[in-house]
């Protein structure tokens, strides 16, 4: 408008035709670069998707707003101006006109000596990339830092065998460690047995602790890495089970915890007795390992089973058959929903199953 004395519609529509390709080249080019990294697998794909979806979708998001809705507020709001004029020739307007034009006069010159001296700037150029590179390499390097999301995972597994009601005594000890001995951090605790990470039993349980907001946990003693560290010690004298406080990892789908993980293989077929002996003896010496923690086995042991043999033939004489005594052991051992009834305007439920004593023993 100023150089050529077009007006704001006009200048506008010339703007574009000049700008238009090289918004979109710039965005293509990006996309390109970042879109594959939405693709990758493993822990960098996990990482880098949504740090690749967010900056596409913001590119994308731009360049429509640069080619719709910028050039119509252009045509829009501007006022004409004569010929060499500037919209405002007093005030703050006409002092940042001046300082403008003084940049871009002193980029176009900066611009013009670095052509006229290629070779120069090149090693210049080269110099800083080899900086560089040589501080990639001797730079210390790290994963991931671990995050306060002002939540801890608890994991309590009692021995083989062991009862359900035995599991929620050690959860019931777990909560009141968490609710009475740190109730300054923790606001609460929700408990599950029978069921965790590590697998589905009556010996396994698993508690979500969930902390106080951040603003009254200012202190250092106070975040979720040194509560972990405190509980996994306090827990640990607990003798009817095994218990593990964890973080969540700093990015979901890397895992269910922080840390990582291992695994062993068994590479020349020696069998279920041997690998679990091998995973036995690593757990015991990472255990004396000053440089790793709450090394854990994920998976539960070998329960014992009972085998049942039953004769056919004998049943078939007394009128019995295999699905019936299937019914009753199932019904007798596991439970049956029968139905609801209401006590007292609440609804209770109805369910068989023989008595616990009768439940405990071959």
């Amino acid at each position: 408008m100023s150089e050529e004395g077009l007006t704001p519609v006009e200048a506008t529509r010339r703007s574009m035709d000049q700008i238009t390709g090289a918004l979109v080249g710039i965005a293509s080019v990006l996309s390109a670069v970042f879109l594959p990294m939405a693709f990758l697998r493993g822990s960098t794909g996990v990482i880098y998707r949504q740090f690749s979806v967010t900056i596409v979708s913001a590119m994308v998001l731009s360049v429509i707003v640069a080619i719709v809705l910028t050039p119509a507020l252009c045509a829009t709001l501007l006022q004409p101006v004569t010929k060499g004029g500037h919209h405002s020739e007093r005030g703050f307007f006409r002092w940042f006109n001046r300082q403008f034009d003084r940049s871009k006069r002193r980029y176009q010159d900066m611009v013009a000596r670095i052509l006229g001296r290629p070779k120069r700037y090149l090693v210049i150029y080269l110099g800083l990339a080899s900086l560089m590179g040589v501080l990639f390499l001797r730079l210390p390097t790290a994963f991931l830092p671990d995050e306060d999301q002002g939540v801890l995972i608890a994991l309590v597994q009692t021995p083989v065998g062991a009862t359900l009601a035995r599991t929620e005594r050690v959860l019931d000890q777990m909560s009141g460690y968490f609710l009475d001995r740190e109730k300054e951090t923790v606001a609460s605790v929700f408990t599950i047995a029978g069921w965790s990470f590590s697998g589905g039993g009556q010996n396994v349980g698993i508690g979500f602790v969930k902390l106080r907001d951040w603003s009254v946990r200012k202190a250092q003693r106070l975040g979720a890495n040194a509560l972990q560290t405190r509980a996994n010690t306090a827990l640990a004298g607990i003798k009817d089970a095994m218990t593990f406080v964890f973080s969540l990892p700093p990015v979901f789908d890397l895992g269910d915890s922080a840390g990582f993980d291992f695994f062993l293989k068994d590479t020349d077929g020696q069998g279920h007795a041997a690998l679990t002996a091998a995973r036995d003896q690593f757990l015991e010496l990472a255990a004396k390992d000053n440089r790793i923690a709450n090394v854990r086995a994920s998976g539960l042991d070998d329960a014992p089973q009972f085998r049942l043999d039953i004769d056919a033939e004998k049943a078939a004489s007394f009128g019995v058959s295999l699905s019936d005594v299937n019914d009753t052991l199932a019904v007798a051992w596991g439970g049956r929903y029968i139905d609801d009834f209401i006590d007292r305007g609440r609804v209770k439920h109805v369910i068989l199953q023989a008595d616990a004593p009768f439940r405990m023993v071959p």
